[in-house]
């Protein structure tokens, strides 16, 4: 009965995946890097024991990082383009809006301005603002340009795409730089003229998902489903290889417990999501949210031992992970708030259920993450195998015929996201898709 167990916290195979994935080198959206990562999941899921591995290309807007440069008086200072910056020069005055929160865009004039904002939020903030929507504040106010200054200590320059579905290349040069040299541009060049220069290529590309199943042919299924590509200025060791890690490790586990399935089980593992959710919600397109029982969404876990999962406002989910995590005597947050920010969000607001799986580091905001540092050294293989036996076990659960959860009305989903000031944010960066 819990031979599996066993089995899994001494299987190597979603820490070998993981190291041939952050071997691979350069994951970004688009890149042969990400192409050859997606044949080696396909593959390894095929080794896993899921059936029909396959892949699905589409097209997206490609982008290649050149050189950027802030020029302030005689210097140059360290930068790197943020994802989808258009490849192009601007100069105005430096204006530091702190933390960039909206009544921060609200109370000051930037028109004509380079505005620099950190990324993180104060404790007292009863939400976190993504840097797309401090972007399009930025871009709303008639900025010049955008610098994003990371919270983190190390010199770090955080990266993070731009843009929106409509517009997938943004409106203004944007650069990320690090905690040090932002404090050094705040206190030397605030309200002083520096310029802002990116170069970077956009042209078509290709991206792709990978698809594979376990279980009987239900007309529901289950996804588990994590992302594939990853920032072209680090490995992407805990952005998102250990979540594709994960999903071929549960895939070797549910490979040996697949009579115990009263679903199918759906393993995607999809592209560009760095850039806009751009695979998902591809498939989302397609899909009959109706065949959809639970989406277990893997982007985040890993990187510590506690797992915390965004539930949604599904209180079946919710009691779900918190009695499997009772069981097994593992730590489990569970986060009842929507999460707009990854992989699950096609499907769920428009009201399928489905987990935000993460892990909780202690750290303010994305620690490592869309860093330099986001390295495989960061992660311990125990933490893989724990949480992989967690998330096998939810899975099979899900999947019983005893599981029942209701799909919401996407006016619920939407309600929520008001009650949460999150609406705002939303509709600035074109991510609100409900009619007013």
């Amino acid at each position: 009965m819990t031979q599996w167990i066993g089995e899994t916290f001494t299987s190597n195979t979603g820490w070998n995946h993981l190291e041939s994935l952050v071997d691979v080198g350069d994951r970004m959206a688009g890149s042969d890097g990400e192409r050859e990562a997606a044949e080696l999941t396909r593959d390894a899921l095929e080794r896993a024991g899921a059936r029909d591995a396959r892949i699905e290309e589409f097209g997206i807007q490609g982008w290649t990082r050149g050189d950027s440069k802030i020029r302030a008086d005689d210097t140059v200072q360290s930068s790197i383009a943020l994802p989808r910056s258009p490849d192009a020069t601007a100069t105005g005055e430096l204006v530091d809006l702190g933390y960039g929160l909206p009544e921060d865009f609200e109370e000051t004039d930037f028109e004509g301005k380079v505005v620099m904002v950190a990324s993180n939020v104060p404790d007292y903030y009863d939400r976190f603002i993504h840097r797309r929507e401090k972007y399009y504040y930025a871009v709303e106010g008639g900025a010049a340009a955008f610098v994003f200054r990371n919270h983190v200590e190390g010199c770090l320059p955080p990266t993070g795409s731009v843009g929106t579905d409509e517009d997938p290349i943004g409106d203004v040069p944007a650069v990320g730089v690090s905690k040090e040299v932002g404090a050094r541009l705040s206190r030397r060049w605030d309200g002083e003229e520096v310029e802002v220069a990116v170069e970077a290529d956009s042209y078509d590309a290709t991206s792709q998902n990978v698809h594979a199943e376990l279980g009987p042919d239900t007309d529901e299924e289950v996804l588990v489903t994590s992302h594939i590509d990853a920032h072209d200025i680090a490995e992407g060791a805990m952005d998102n290889g250990a979540g594709t890690a994960m999903v071929v490790e549960m895939a070797r586990a549910l490979a040996a417990r697949e009579d115990e399935l009263d679903a199918r089980v759906h393993f995607l593992a999809y592209g560009a999501e760095e850039v806009g959710l751009v695979g998902s919600g591809y498939d989302a397109d397609q899909r009959d949210f109706d065949s959809i029982k639970a989406i277990v969404n893997n982007d985040g876990v890993v990187r510590g031992r506690t797992l915390s999962f965004h539930t949604h406002g599904f209180d079946a989910l919710e009691s779900a992970a918190q009695a499997v995590g009772d069981d097994l005597g593992h730590p489990v947050k569970a986060i009842p708030e929507q999460g707009p920010h990854s992989d699950h969000w096609p499907y769920v607001k428009w009201g399928v259920p489905g987990y935000h799986v993460m892990s909780e580091t202690g750290d303010e905001g994305r620690g490592w993450g869309h860093t330099y540092a986001d390295t495989l050294d960061k992660l311990e293989v125990r933490d893989l195998r724990e949480q992989a036996i967690l998330l096998t076990e939810l899975t099979v659960r899900l999947a019983s015929d005893e599981f029942e959860v209701a799909h919401k009305e996407s006016s619920e989903i939407a309600a929520a996201l008001e009650d949460e000031d999150q609406a705002e944010g939303m509709k600035i960066i074109g991510d609100w898709p409900y009619d007013e």
